[in-house]
This record gives structure tokens, C-alpha cells and sequence, in this order.
């Protein structure tokens, strides 16, 4: 799971995908094999029609193969492909069209599910089309009708893959080359969406009818080791609850686990489908009102409004015998419910800071309400 990020709100940048990154190398690589130039600054021609420049390092030949690289700069956004060495080995050839190949840190599609067949590069639809129009205009430029064999690879990706959800996805050996729009809007974690969104479809694809969503790795581990889940039925949901509520639409499963933190389950409570910080808070007042609905007195409501957290507020009604951890459940499963296909079984559970169960909702054994 990626880190929480500061509740502080700052000016945030915009940063490039893999993908822009990976097509102003192949820009690059094309300018040096057609017209023998060595530029240092690379232009690329984004979906949307934006023109963009990126910083060209490592511009060489080696055996009519040219080699390009650039460091990606992913923005604010909290990416763990920032600071990364995105490369590019082009070669011409005589035929037409453009062959894609995976080198060092760059990912194989091994798992069915995805939108790629099984065995191919993970290089995703939007990149490959943004290289291929960008490579077409290189060659318009020096009239080349020949193809391309491009070879991405990224330093480190391997070790850096092991931090992103590939593995659960089947795409083994590194990295995946990302993007639709080309630009990565800071903390809309559209890779991060993205990735849930693949991880329901391979789920789905390979028979798995019971998944479940978490906000953290100690949620995670919970409902993991309670039902022996297998990584592929575990969706790393983080604060993106909504990316998994709607996608049930076009996921096919049988039932969904939510499971988190108490504070992060009280938003979803509360209608929020977006948990983080930044654009969702803890509705202390809500929480007093629901603690009021089961006979807590003044000075309880006081204390809970008074709360510097979730727990702390949870904590003082459990003092006073005030279960609002199935309170704050039984919120969350119905907005949840509101949002999901009828035939989808859905269960919320929260747990503690240290992994423990406080409650859920429908309670154990009662199935679906």
C-alpha cells in the first residue's frame, strides 16, 4: 500500500506517464536511426493533442539499434515509478506496423483477465497507440515507410514492481507501461484506479467469486488470513472506494469483503466514496448523532465531538456500552449497497490499528440483509 498522504494542502504538479516517457524516448531513438541527430529534448504529441518536452539522456547506437532514456517525473503524485529510468531500444525494420518487446523491468502479461493476451509486453492500448503516432509523424518528417521494433525497459523495475499491484495482476518481471492521457494529475491516482480495476477483471476471469477490497495492509492481512484468500481474490482498494463500488457492474463475482479502518469506514458512512484526507474528513457530529440514536447521554456526545480521532471517539462509546463500530457498518454497507448490483452479496468489516476485528455488518452468520 502507498503511504497516507499529509492532510497538509499544497500547490500540486502535474507530472508524465511511463507512457509519454517511453514515447519520447522512441522519438528520440527515431530522430538519431533517420535523420542522424542527437537531440537532447524530445517532443511528444500527447492524445488530447498537447505537446509536451522531455529531457533525453543516453542517446547512442549500438548494432543499428538506438538506445534512448529519460528519468520520469510522475509530479506530486505519490507514483513509485518517480525518479525512474524509462528506456528505449529502437530498431527498423522492413515491413511495416511496430512489433513491442519487454526488456529488463518491464512486465509479461501471464495471467488471462487483462486487456493485453497472455505473453505480451505490459505495455497498455494508450501508450502503444501515443508511440505509434509519434513514431508516424518522425517518419513522415524523413519519409521512412519501413516499422519499428521498440524495447522498453525500466531500471529497476523488478525490484519496484514488487510495490505495485502486477503481481497480483499476472504480469511478472517488472513494470507496466501506463497512461491514457499522457499527464498524471497529482493524487487522482489514475494508475492506482486503474490497477484496481485490472485487479477485479483477472480476478473475475480466472473464477474468483469472492473478493475483497481493503484500505491498508493491516486491514488486508485480516480478512486475508480470515477467509485464506489467494493475492489474486485481494484488492489493494486504498481510499478509492468508489473505483471498486462501481466496477461490480462489470466485474462479475458473487460477494465483496470491504475492509478497513474504522475512521476510513465512518466516510464511507458518511457517503463519502473518496476516503483520502485531503478530500473526505471524520464527521465527528455524525458520529455523535449516531452514538445519540443508541441512548448516549450529553456528555458522551460532547466527548465524541470533542475527539481528536475516529478511535478516540469509538473508544469513549465503547466505555458507555455504545456499539458504533456496527453503527458505522451497517452506514457504510448501506451506501454501499445503494451502489452495487443487486445480486452481489456485499459485507463491511473494521478492524484496528492492530489488525483486530471491531465489528461488521451484517453480523456473522445473518448473510445477506
Amino acid at each position: 500500500m502507498w503511504p497516507e498522504s499529509s492532510e497538509q494542502k499544497q500547490p500540486l504538479r502535474t507530472g508524465l506517464t511511463t507512457g509519454t516517457c517511453a514515447t519520447a524516448c522512441c522519438v528520440a531513438a527515431a530522430h538519431l536511426l533517420l535523420g542522424k541527430q542527437l537531440i537532447q529534448q524530445a517532443s511528444v504529441t500527447l492524445p488530447k493533442g498537447q505537446i509536451v518536452e522531455l529531457d533525453i539522456e543516453d542517446l547512442h547506437t549500438t548494432k543499428q539499434v538506438a538506445h534512448a532514456a529519460t528519468i520520469k517525473d510522475a509530479g506530486d503524485d505519490p507514483d513509485v515509478t518517480h525518479g525512474a529510468k524509462v528506456w528505449v531500444k529502437l530498431r527498423l525494420t522492413p515491413a511495416t506496423g511496430i512489433q513491442f518487446k519487454a526488456d529488463k523491468g518491464l512486465g509479461t502479461v501471464t495471467r488471462v483477465g487483462l486487456v493485453l493476451a497472455v505473453g505480451e509486453p505490459a505495455i497498455n492500448p494508450v501508450p502503444r497507440q501515443m508511440m505509434q503516432d509519434n513514431l508516424h509523424l518522425v517518419s513522415q518528417e524523413y519519409g521512412y515507410q519501413g516499422g519499428f521494433e521498440i524495447s522498453i525497459g525500466i531500471d529497476n523495475g523488478a525490484e519496484l514492481a514488487l510495490k505495485t499491484m502486477n503481481g497480483r495482476l499476472g504480469i511478472e518481471g517488472g513494470l507496466s507501461v501506463l497512461g491514457t492521457s499522457g499527464i498524471v494529475r497529482p493524487f487522482s491516482c489514475s494508475a492506482w484506479i486503474a490497477s484496481i480495476h485490472r485487479g477485479m477483471d483477472v480476478a473475475a476471469a480466472n473464477g474468483c467469486q469472492h473478493i475483497a477490497a481493503s484500505t491498508g495492509n493491516t486491514s488486508e492481512a485480516y480478512v486475508q488470513q480470515r477467509y485464506q484468500m489467494n493475492p489474486m481474490q485481494l484488492i489493494e482498494m486504498g481510499d478509492f472506494a468508489g473505483a471498486v463500488l462501481k466496477y461490480l457492474k462489470q466485474a462479475t463475482v458473487d460477494k465483496l469483503t470491504v475492509c478497513g479502518g474504522f475512521g476510513k469506514l465512518s466516510k464511507l458512512a458518511n457517503g463519502h466514496l473518496d476516503l483520502h484526507s485531503s478530500r473526505s474528513s471524520i464527521d465527528f457530529e455524525q458520529l455523535a448523532k449516531l452514538a445519540q440514536e443508541q441512548g448516549g447521554n450529553a456528555a458522551l456526545l460532547s466527548d465524541v465531538r470533542s475527539a481528536n480521532t475516529s478511535l478516540e471517539a469509538l473508544k469513549a462509546c465503547q466505555t458507555k456500552g455504545i456499539d458504533l463500530a456496527t453503527r458505522v457498518c451497517q452506514d457504510a454497507y448501506e451506501e454501499a449497497r445503494k451502489r452495487i448490483p443487486d445480486e452481489v452479496e456485499v459485507e463491511i468489516i473494521a478492524v484496528n490499528r492492530q489488525g483486530e476485528l471491531l465489528s461488521q455488518y451484517p453480523p456473522l452468520g445473518e448473510g445477506r440483509v
